[in-house]
């Protein structure tokens, strides 16, 4: 859940690095900064540092709700568990770790980044230096000058509710968030969508019509919100035991509020300040809300991870027509209308190639019951 941002058709990284500094800046209500007094005394077998962690950014953090389960050693970022543990190189964005509530049973999580430190990194030395006569720098007393900051909290969007607003609970796309520490998020685990590339043509339909289904969602929703791709991987979605695809990876998702980011027009650009211009040339001007084809995530999808999971697994003619259909879906020079056509007839296809039994755990027992399999 920390990859989000209200994102009126700016630089994704540069709002998103900005919500992140403003989550816990904003109001009594979230939780105060962790200081080393106030951790569990515990004696650790990870050498842990304030600055591995970001805690030392803090209140210009995403949180400190979990890290008491870092100083306990109830999280654990190898995929062993030894008590004999270093602490992986701090330039990763994402870790693979363990978790625990009574240190006898474990699972495993994704420890991440919202984006990687040397972007952090960046970041910092440009908010400070705008600071050009100061002694010493303050992210966050930057942040509370800015009109950005103010505008914001005015309109109450720093609030819990927004961080929690696209809750997994709730059918939204995304792992369970468990707590943050400093920079760092903890989410459920899944296993990147590269690993089913060879699997069976049953598994291969299910999780095809899944990705698919979920970028029709994000385009149509009741929320008023328009969610695109601006780059897709294999290590973009994810898959938990159960069979249920996720959005594992949700730097490259902008959203647009089309109750505010559709009224501007194509002159018509942003405010910009110094958290503008995190990650990109402030010289630039934003892409206008205009320029986001409704088609663009399903072509991203079609072209580079569709044809990966179901070509050569059906036999002739399915896999005949799941071929034309992938050919006119990841065509980029074709009408939306006609790319959102082939993909509705792509999703009906697979479908009908849906099996009902206990392998598909997120929908077994359930479709015994439905007329559908």
């Amino acid at each position: 859940m920390g990859h989000w941002m209200y994102y009126l058709c700016s630089n994704v990284l540069s709002l998103l690095i900005l919500l992140q500094f403003l989550i816990l800046s904003w109001s009594p209500f979230l939780e105060a900064t962790v200081f080393p007094s106030s951790l569990p005394h515990v004696k650790p077998s990870y050498s842990f540092g304030r600055t591995f962690l970001g805690l030392d950014k803090c209140n210009a953090c995403i949180g400190t709700s979990i890290c008491k389960k870092f100083f306990k050693e109830e999280i654990r970022f190898d995929n062993w568990l030894s008590s004999h543990l270093k602490l992986p190189p701090d330039y990763f964005p994402s870790y693979s770790g363990n978790y625990t509530d009574d240190a006898k049973s474990w699972r495993l999580v994704e420890i991440s980044r919202l984006t990687t430190k040397y972007q952090h990194d960046q970041a910092d030395k440009r908010i400070c230096a705008s600071l050009s006569n100061a002694k010493s720098c303050s992210i966050e007393r930057v942040l509370r000058k800015t009109e950005r900051f103010q505008k914001w909290l005015k309109a109450k969007r720093l609030t819990p509710d927004l961080v929690q607003i696209f809750p997994e609970a709730e059918g939204w796309p995304f792992p369970k968030y468990l707590g943050s520490c400093g920079r760092l998020i903890v989410t459920a685990s899944t296993r990147p969508l590269k690993e089913f590339y060879s699997s069976p043509p049953e598994v291969a339909a299910d999780l095809g019509l899944q990705l698919l289904s979920i970028v029709n969602s994000m385009r149509n929703n009741d929320m008023n919100y328009v969610f695109y791709f601006v780059h897709v991987d294999a290590g973009t979605f994810g898959i938990f035991n159960n069979g249920l695809l996720f959005i594992r990876d949700a730097s490259t998702l902008g959203i647009i509020d089309k109750q505010e980011g559709l009224q501007m027009t194509d002159g018509q650009q942003e405010y910009k300040d110094i958290f503008s211009c995190l990650a990109s040339d402030c010289q630039s001007a934003f892409p206008s809300c205009n320029s986001v084809r409704e088609k663009q995530s399903l072509v991203m999808v079609c072209q580079e991870l569709l044809p990966k999971l179901l070509k050569g697994k059906f036999l002739h003619p399915v896999q005949e027509k799941i071929d034309r259909f992938l050919r006119l879906c990841a065509d980029s020079f074709r009408a939306d209308q006609e790319v959102s056509d082939a993909a509705g007839k792509l999703i009906e296809l697979l479908k009908s190639l849906q099996s009902c039994d206990s392998h598909f755990a997120y929908r077994y027992p359930d479709c015994k019951y439905s007329d559908k399999y």
